[in-house]
Protein backbone atom coordinates (compact mmCIF):
# COMPACT_ATOMS: atom_id res chain seq x y z
CA UNK A 1 0.00 0.00 0.00
CA UNK A 2 1.36 3.18 -1.31
CA UNK A 3 0.35 6.00 1.33
CA UNK A 4 -1.60 8.86 -0.89
CA UNK A 5 -0.11 11.83 -1.63
CA UNK A 6 -2.45 14.36 -4.17
CA UNK A 7 -5.97 14.91 -4.72
CA UNK A 8 -4.93 15.88 -8.56
CA UNK A 9 -6.31 13.75 -11.56
CA UNK A 10 -8.28 10.82 -9.78
CA UNK A 11 -10.67 9.60 -12.24
CA UNK A 12 -13.80 7.34 -11.06
CA UNK A 13 -15.66 4.48 -12.84
CA UNK A 14 -18.51 2.44 -11.77
CA UNK A 15 -19.76 -0.83 -12.88
CA UNK A 16 -22.14 -3.62 -11.79
CA UNK A 17 -21.39 -6.42 -9.46
CA UNK A 18 -22.54 -9.52 -7.23
CA UNK A 19 -22.98 -7.11 -4.60
CA UNK A 20 -24.33 -4.61 -6.77
CA UNK A 21 -23.12 -1.19 -7.68
CA UNK A 22 -19.30 -0.66 -7.20
CA UNK A 23 -17.23 2.26 -7.65
CA UNK A 24 -13.11 2.00 -8.18
CA UNK A 25 -11.40 5.65 -8.02
CA UNK A 26 -8.19 5.31 -9.46
CA UNK A 27 -5.07 8.08 -8.40
CA UNK A 28 -1.63 8.12 -10.12
CA UNK A 29 -0.17 5.86 -7.76
CA UNK A 30 -3.03 3.87 -7.71
CA UNK A 31 -6.86 2.67 -6.42
CA UNK A 32 -7.95 5.51 -3.88
CA UNK A 33 -11.29 4.59 -3.77
CA UNK A 34 -13.44 1.34 -3.64
CA UNK A 35 -17.22 1.92 -2.77
CA UNK A 36 -20.13 -0.61 -2.61
CA UNK A 37 -24.07 0.49 -2.57
CA UNK A 38 -26.83 0.01 -4.31
CA UNK A 39 -27.48 3.80 -5.89
CA UNK A 40 -24.72 4.65 -8.69
CA UNK A 41 -25.85 8.06 -7.96
CA UNK A 42 -25.17 8.00 -4.26
CA UNK A 43 -21.57 6.02 -5.32
CA UNK A 44 -20.81 9.33 -7.40
CA UNK A 45 -21.94 11.72 -4.51
CA UNK A 46 -19.68 9.44 -2.04
CA UNK A 47 -16.53 9.91 -4.47
CA UNK A 48 -16.91 13.73 -4.52
CA UNK A 49 -17.21 14.16 -0.85
CA UNK A 50 -14.43 12.00 -0.48
CA UNK A 51 -12.50 13.32 -3.90
CA UNK A 52 -13.86 16.94 -4.94
CA UNK A 53 -11.55 17.11 -7.61
CA UNK A 54 -12.34 13.78 -8.78
CA UNK A 55 -14.04 13.31 -12.50
CA UNK A 56 -16.28 10.51 -14.53
CA UNK A 57 -14.02 8.19 -16.72
CA UNK A 58 -15.69 5.07 -19.13
CA UNK A 59 -15.02 2.28 -20.29
CA UNK A 60 -12.78 3.87 -22.78
CA UNK A 61 -10.23 4.55 -20.48
CA UNK A 62 -7.97 1.79 -20.17
CA UNK A 63 -6.64 2.05 -16.76
CA UNK A 64 -9.97 2.40 -15.21
CA UNK A 65 -11.44 0.08 -17.43
CA UNK A 66 -8.67 -2.57 -15.84
CA UNK A 67 -9.17 -1.64 -12.21
CA UNK A 68 -12.96 -1.85 -12.31
CA UNK A 69 -12.66 -5.77 -13.88
CA UNK A 70 -9.94 -6.43 -11.35
CA UNK A 71 -12.09 -5.12 -8.63
CA UNK A 72 -14.72 -6.97 -9.96
CA UNK A 73 -13.13 -10.25 -10.05
CA UNK A 74 -12.14 -9.53 -6.05
CA UNK A 75 -15.86 -9.29 -5.33
CA UNK A 76 -16.48 -12.58 -7.04
CA UNK A 77 -13.56 -14.44 -5.85
CA UNK A 78 -11.63 -12.99 -2.81
CA UNK A 79 -9.93 -15.92 -2.64
CA UNK A 80 -8.07 -15.04 -5.72
CA UNK A 81 -7.09 -11.50 -4.79
CA UNK A 82 -4.45 -9.79 -7.47
CA UNK A 83 -1.81 -7.47 -6.13
CA UNK A 84 -3.95 -4.44 -6.76
CA UNK A 85 -1.63 -1.27 -6.77
CA UNK A 86 -3.19 0.89 -3.67
CA UNK A 87 -2.32 4.48 -2.84
CA UNK A 88 -4.03 5.20 0.72
CA UNK A 89 -4.98 8.07 2.56
CA UNK A 90 -4.71 8.07 6.21
CA UNK A 91 -3.24 8.37 9.80
CA UNK A 92 -0.15 6.32 10.40
CA UNK A 93 -2.47 4.16 12.85
CA UNK A 94 -5.07 3.58 9.98
CA UNK A 95 -2.50 2.39 7.81
CA UNK A 96 -1.21 -0.04 10.26
CA UNK A 97 -4.15 -1.17 11.09
CA UNK A 98 -5.20 -1.32 6.79
CA UNK A 99 -2.20 -3.31 6.40
CA UNK A 100 -2.99 -5.87 9.21
CA UNK A 101 -6.69 -6.11 7.62
CA UNK A 102 -4.71 -7.22 4.19
CA UNK A 103 -2.67 -10.43 6.38
CA UNK A 104 -6.18 -12.14 7.28
CA UNK A 105 -6.82 -14.64 5.32
CA UNK A 106 -9.64 -15.71 3.10
CA UNK A 107 -12.24 -17.32 5.24
CA UNK A 108 -11.23 -15.83 8.59
CA UNK A 109 -12.43 -13.79 10.95
CA UNK A 110 -10.71 -11.86 13.55
CA UNK A 111 -12.58 -9.69 16.63
CA UNK A 112 -11.62 -5.77 17.07
CA UNK A 113 -9.77 -7.05 20.55
CA UNK A 114 -7.47 -9.40 18.34
CA UNK A 115 -7.00 -7.17 15.79
CA UNK A 116 -5.82 -4.31 18.36
CA UNK A 117 -3.41 -6.86 19.70
CA UNK A 118 -2.33 -8.15 16.34
CA UNK A 119 -1.35 -4.34 15.53
CA UNK A 120 0.51 -4.48 19.37
CA UNK A 121 -2.48 -1.61 20.73
CA UNK A 122 -4.15 -4.15 22.64
CA UNK A 123 -6.37 -1.14 24.27
CA UNK A 124 -7.50 0.25 20.78
CA UNK A 125 -10.22 -1.42 19.81
CA UNK A 126 -12.76 1.54 19.47
CA UNK A 127 -9.53 3.60 17.52
CA UNK A 128 -9.51 -0.05 15.24
CA UNK A 129 -13.36 -0.20 14.86
CA UNK A 130 -13.18 3.13 13.84
CA UNK A 131 -10.26 2.65 11.13
CA UNK A 132 -11.77 -0.01 9.81
CA UNK A 133 -15.17 2.26 9.26
CA UNK A 134 -12.63 4.80 7.10
CA UNK A 135 -11.43 2.58 4.94
CA UNK A 136 -12.16 3.36 1.82
CA UNK A 137 -10.86 0.36 -0.70
CA UNK A 138 -13.97 -2.13 0.16
CA UNK A 139 -12.53 -5.86 -0.13
CA UNK A 140 -9.51 -5.37 -1.27
CA UNK A 141 -8.82 -3.78 2.64
CA UNK A 142 -10.96 -6.91 4.09
CA UNK A 143 -12.29 -4.76 7.00
CA UNK A 144 -15.67 -7.47 6.40
CA UNK A 145 -13.52 -9.86 7.91
CA UNK A 146 -13.59 -8.36 11.65
CA UNK A 147 -16.35 -9.66 13.79
CA UNK A 148 -17.62 -8.59 17.20
CA UNK A 149 -16.22 -10.49 20.19
CA UNK A 150 -19.75 -12.61 20.26
CA UNK A 151 -18.84 -13.66 16.91
CA UNK A 152 -22.08 -11.41 15.69
CA UNK A 153 -21.33 -9.21 12.69
CA UNK A 154 -21.01 -5.50 13.55
CA UNK A 155 -21.49 -2.35 11.24
CA UNK A 156 -20.25 -1.95 7.70
CA UNK A 157 -19.79 1.08 5.90
CA UNK A 158 -21.14 -0.82 2.49
CA UNK A 159 -23.79 -2.30 4.95
CA UNK A 160 -24.01 -5.49 6.96
CA UNK A 161 -25.98 -8.01 4.22
CA UNK A 162 -22.70 -7.03 1.71
CA UNK A 163 -20.47 -8.10 4.45
CA UNK A 164 -22.70 -11.28 5.31
CA UNK A 165 -22.66 -12.42 1.87
CA UNK A 166 -18.67 -11.93 1.30
CA UNK A 167 -18.39 -13.78 4.38
CA UNK A 168 -20.29 -16.43 3.43
CA UNK A 169 -18.78 -16.79 0.42
CA UNK A 170 -15.46 -16.76 1.50
CA UNK A 171 -15.83 -19.47 4.06
CA UNK A 172 -17.64 -21.69 1.64
CA UNK A 173 -14.39 -21.06 -0.86
CA UNK A 174 -12.64 -22.40 2.71
CA UNK A 175 -14.48 -25.18 3.29
CA UNK A 176 -14.17 -26.62 -0.09
CA UNK A 177 -10.83 -26.19 -0.05
CA UNK A 178 -10.34 -28.60 2.97
CA UNK A 179 -12.66 -31.14 1.83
Amino acid sequence: MTPFRHRADIRFITGPSGLGMVLVALGPEGLVGIMLDTDERALQRAVMAAFPAARAGGADDAALAQGLAAVTACIETPWAMPDLPLAVQGTLFQLQVWQALRAIPCGQTVTYGELAARIGRPGAVRAVAGACAANRLAVVVPCHRVIRTDGSLSGYRWGVARKQALLARERAWRAGKKG
